[in-house]
């Protein structure tokens, strides 16, 4: 099994890696970290750090990787959905876990959310941790 955790730097994204790390580890799987982002600066670099934390913490070998998507300026999470799911059918990944921030419906009805882009797809069965 594949898994491909996306993650943002949330506290729900990191819960979502300690789930996604439990699930590899319960199923023989390979997991597959990515943060997506339009530039990467120190912040991201932090991400990364805590991201390879909680691998080792989990016992999850792993390196998580940065994807750039230049075109993050409108509706952006959106478009980090639509980035995941490319890297779905590019990679063949079998399972996407993510986290959720619970949005309130103007706010994702304005930003619009990676995680519900991905579920209304139904390209990939995902599993989506708040």
């Amino acid at each position: 099994m594949q898994i491909l955790a996306p993650i943002d730097g949330s506290d729900c994204s990191f819960r979502a890696l300690t789930f996604a790390c439990g699930m590899a580890k319960a199923y023989g799987g390979d997991l597959h970290v990515v943060h997506i982002t339009d530039v990467q600066n120190e912040a991201t670099e932090e991400i990364l750090d805590r991201a390879r934390g909680v691998l080792d913490a989990e016992g999850v070998d792993g390196d998580p990787e940065v994807t750039t998507d230049l075109n993050l300026s409108s509706r952006p999470s959106k478009r980090v959905g639509e980035d995941i799911l490319e890297l779905v059918e590019e990679e063949g990944y079998d399972h996407i876990v993510m986290g959720h921030h619970g949005q309130g419906r103007v706010e994702r009805l304005v930003l619009g959310s990676a995680a519900s882009t991905v579920l209304e797809s139904n390209k990939i069965p995902a599993t989506i941790i708040p």
